[in-house]
């Protein structure tokens, strides 16, 4: 017996604020999620599944209109033609008080009650599947003491969207913990609503298969769905990675690269890692630079020379489809801070004043609220998306402050006053 265990495809998820990155794969993007729910039917297809289990969150919200229905309901039929039955539990956002707008889905789908915990047997295969949907956004109750018994002779699956005790980046809902998982007596715990894969036991089998394409940058790494084989009594489990676009987090070091056209191998050495095995996937990489270099000066005199080196490094790799979704700095210039704070111009001047203001939390703090408060309450959602500072947040202030000073010292280096 074999079957699919997916969850979390948010199905016409909206991205927001992608106009303003010039050049970006707009229509790639938002039409990612689809494209990989496809890819997951090919391979069902493929392997010739018994069943297919979504565990939550097929859709992102309210549908705007029947489209985003439609495109699901054709990929069930594709299922059903083949014989492969479809199970679903529904979660925080595709609850029954979330989406407005129905259609009648195929008769070889299952839908699980949101009033009460239900069972489907499937005889043939001596499997029972249990589950339960949500009735609304926030449910705060453990489902799992609703669940019924397992079915003796039976293997018995448990079709669950839960945070569990909690994880980083998602609400609680449907709170619930592995022992009272595992004292179910179910054989496999098909888990949704965390969108980074997470195996949590292996008897019972308790897993979280993550989200079927990540949406942004903070959702990196190859993204898909587990295949699962049972024979005899034992389970086989099988990431299956099903992404179209594969978000990727890079950090380039250019401690003591002085030359713009060095930059272009130390990303190619830093991207190797994520480019192996990739496939044809678009890569979507947010790179941050890091290091001691004087090509930080160049930078603060002439902006955006760096993110521009990084882009055209983009264009010489051929053998992979890349784009660069941000380029971030975590540089500093090789100054000998001691000895510029000793000297008494102005670059001396500057480096005491930012070592003072930096050097003193609860000025930092209330600087950033005087100067930035007001400036960054004013950035529309769409355009501050990933890139508003944190203004409760030292460390990322003092970045700032940082980069200030190299953009002050570039300026003064030019005028002479580092002469």
């Amino acid at each position: 017996m074999r079957f699919i265990h997916a969850a979390d495809l948010h199905i016409d998820s909206p991205l927001r604020g992608l106009d303003r990155y010039d050049g970006a794969p707009v229509a790639r993007l938002r039409t990612a999620t689809r494209s990989a729910f496809e890819r997951l039917v090919d391979r069902a297809l493929a392997e010739r599944v018994d069943f297919v289990l979504f565990a939550g969150d097929i859709y992102d919200c309210d549908w705007q209109d029947f489209h985003t229905g439609l495109f699901f309901r054709e990929q069930l039929v594709r299922l059903g033609r083949a014989g492969i039955r479809v199970f679903i539990v529904q979660g925080n956002h595709d609850a029954q008080g979330v989406i407005s707008k129905q259609l009648v889905l195929p008769q070889h789908v299952t839908v699980f009650s949101s009033r009460t915990a239900q069972t489907i047997r499937l005889d043939d295969l001596s499997v029972a599947i249990h589950g339960r949907s949500f009735p609304e956004r926030a449910v705060d109750e453990d489902l799992v003491p609703s669940y019924p018994p397992p079915v003796p002779g039976f293997f018995n699956i448990g079709l669950l969207h839960t945070s569990l005790t909690g994880r980083a980046g998602h609400d609680t809902y449907a709170p619930t913990d592995s022992p009272t998982l595992i004292n179910k007596g179910y054989d496999y715990w098909a888990l949704g609503h965390v969108h980074a894969r997470e195996v949590i036991a292996e008897r019972p089998r308790i897993v979280f298969p993550g989200n079927l394409q990540g949406r942004h940058a903070k959702e990196t790494g190859a993204k898909g769905c587990e295949l699962v084989t049972v024979e005899a009594g034992g389970i086989e489990s099988e990431f299956l990675a099903l992404d179209v676009v594969r978000w990727s987090q890079v950090a380039v070091p250019l401690d003591g690269l002085h030359r713009l056209d060095a930059l272009g191998e130390a990303f190619r050495r830093a991207l190797d890692p994520v480019l192996a095995g990739a496939g044809d996937r678009l890569h979507a990489v947010r790179v941050t630079l890091t290091g001691s270099t004087e090509l930080h000066r160049l930078e603060a005199a002439q902006p955006g020379t760096l993110a521009a080196a990084m882009y055209g490094a983009a264009q010489d790799i051929g053998e992979a489809e890349i784009w660069i979704e941000q380029v971030r700095l975590e540089l500093t210039t090789p100054l000998d801070r001691g000895r510029a704070a000793e000297r008494q111009d102005a670059v001396g001047e500057l480096v005491r004043l930012v070592d003072s203001i930096a050097g003193d939390e609860a000025e930092l703090l209330q600087l950033a609220q005087d100067e930035l408060g007001d400036l960054l309450g004013s950035v529309p959602q769409e355009v501050a998306v990933g890139d508003v500072p944190r203004l409760d947040d030292p460390v990322e202030l003092r970045s700032l402050l940082m980069d200030a000073e190299a953009t002050v010292l570039a300026r003064l280096t030019d005028s002479g006053a580092d002469r």
